[in-house]
This record gives C-alpha cells, sequence and structure tokens, in this order.
C-alpha cells in the first residue's frame, strides 16, 4: 500500500493554522511517521504533502526529506501557491534542476477555486508539461473544478483530495455531491484520493462511509482512486491504521487486482513513484 496523504511539521517553522494547546500543536517528525507506520501491513511507503506553511522553504524541506529517508518517503506534493512569484519560466526552471528529486505534485488549497492566487493558477500548464500532478483541497467546488481543469489539460493528471468533500450525513444533503463525483467522472484524467474520511465522517458508521467510498470507486473505476490516511490530522479521532483501513471500506466487492490498484498501483502512475 502507498499511503497518498500525510503531513510533517514543526509549529515553531510556521503553520499558523495549528492552534497552541491543540493535539497538533506538536512536532511531527520522520520518526513519528516511521512508528505511525508499524501497524500498517503492506506499507510500500508514504506521499508527504503541504501542510500549509506558507514559504518555499517547506518544498525544500519536503525534497531533503524524499532524498534522506526514501525508505519512508516515497513522494511529496508541494505547496503551488508559494511558487506563484516566480513565473513560468523560474518555476519550469527549478523544476528541470531539481530533476527526479523534483515534486511528484503540487497543491492548491482555499475555499473556492477563485481564491487562489492568480499566479500560482497560471502554473498549471507547466505542471501539463512537466509531468507533476495537481491536487486540490478546495471546499467547495473541488470536483467540479478539477473536470473543469483537466478538460483544459488534458495531459494533466488533476487528483482531489479527501474524497472531494463527501457530505457527512447528519448535516449535508449527497445530491450535489453524487451529482459532482459524476461530473468529474467524465474527464478521465481526474482522480480522487480516498481520504480525511476519519475526520470528515466522524461519528458515522463505516457501512455508510463505505457506501460513499463504492461511488466513488464504481463512478469513477478503480484505476482512479488512491488512499490516504491524512495522519497526522487523523490522530484525534484514531491512529493512522484506523484511517487507513476506514479509507479501504467500499472496497471489498473489487477484485484482488482492483483493490491493489487503489491501495498501490494508481499512486506508482499518478505520481510517477519507484516503487
Amino acid at each position: 500500500m502507498i499511503d497518498c496523504h500525510v503531513h510533517l511539521w514543526d509549529p515553531a517553522e510556521g503553520f499558523g493554522w495549528i492552534r497552541p494547546g491543540s493535539p497538533h500543536h506538536r512536532v511531527f517528525d520522520e520518526n513519528d511517521l516511521g512508528r505511525s507506520g508499524r501497524a500498517v501491513r503492506e506499507l510500500a511507503g508514504a506521499v508527504l504533502v503541504e501542510a500549509s506553511r506558507g514559504d518555499v522553504g517547506e518544498t525544500l524541506a519536503l525534497r531533503a526529506l524524499r532524498l534522506r529517508r526514501p525508505d519512508l518517503v516515497a513522494g511529496y506534493v508541494a505547496n503551488l501557491h508559494v511558487h506563484g512569484d516566480e513565473g513560468a519560466d523560474r518555476f519550469r526552471a527549478r523544476l528541470d534542476a531539481w530533476g527526479d528529486s523534483r515534486p511528484n505534485g503540487m497543491r492548491m488549497g482555499g475555499a473556492t477555486w477563485a481564491d487562489t492566487p492568480e499566479a500560482a493558477r497560471a502554473l498549471v500548464p507547466v505542471l501539463a508539461d512537466s509531468g507533476l500532478v495537481l491536487e486540490l483541497n478546495l471546499h467547495q467546488g473541488a470536483l467540479t473544478t478539477a473536470a473543469e481543469i483537466a478538460a483544459r489539460h488534458p495531459a494533466l493528471t488533476v487528483v482531489v483530495d479527501h474524497l472531494g468533500n463527501a457530505p457527512h450525513p447528519h448535516t449535508r444533503d449527497a445530491t450535489a455531491w453524487h451529482r459532482d463525483v459524476e461530473q468529474a467522472a467524465a474527464e478521465p484524467n481526474v482522480l480522487v484520493k480516498i481520504s480525511g474520511l476519519l475526520t470528515q465522517q466522524h461519528g458515522i458508521e463505516p457501512a455508510r462511509v463505505g457506501r460513499l467510498v463504492r461511488h466513488v470507486v464504481d463512478t469513477l473505476g478503480p484505476g482512479r482512486c488512491l488512499i490516504g490516511s491524512d495522519w497526522p490530522i487523523c490522530l484525534p479521532r484514531g491512529s493512522r491504521a484506523d484511517s487507513l483501513a476506514l479509507s479501504c471500506a467500499g472496497l471489498d466487492h473489487l477484485t484482488a487486482g482492483d483493490r491493489e490498484r487503489v491501495r498501490h498501483t494508481n499512486a506508482v502512475r499518478a505520481y510517477r513513484l519507484d516503487r
């Protein structure tokens, strides 16, 4: 299994969203990551995902960790926002200079796509040309935005985080989300990451969460889904192993080969990993 969504941070280096006194307000480093994976069967590595530190230094730190700990880190996804001021030519030159140690993807986050920096959005064609994933962590419209971007850039792989913010049954109607999943499915270069469920679906029975997962997997197809724990965000609700187990809910109806695609092979293909 490739865990496609883990974070590392030191609050002393930034990460202003982490509030003092919260269970996340502590250092989570590579040693913590290694310990967290001991209870996960068949774990082949993780994809580190930026955690909104807000500067290019986070990209450099993720790259350094990828080089230092290839046993733990299969790849990394950096923050596209912080590279917007470089412009397309300088950003492309940076990626070329890094070669095989460049990011496997770049992430954009915000309330909506319109709320992301225009300068960062202008770098999306560079990702398409360079074979890097564009990852979306939008609070609203992630699936439909992914479909629109994917249609404009057919060579670009667009990954939507956290099941496209699937509705919590106690708070949201699922009609719009089901429609958005179908729109995303219409563009073959959109993938969905089955992650963040232990947090977003807290208190919902696993069978019901599994039905959300199954809907996405069956609508997009097992060749277009990935698995992620969202560790250590998940820790107030459960361990990394608990989170991955919930992400795998809804996969039991798949063949062994298709489960392997969701759990491993798709990540290798999408992020161009070496394992």
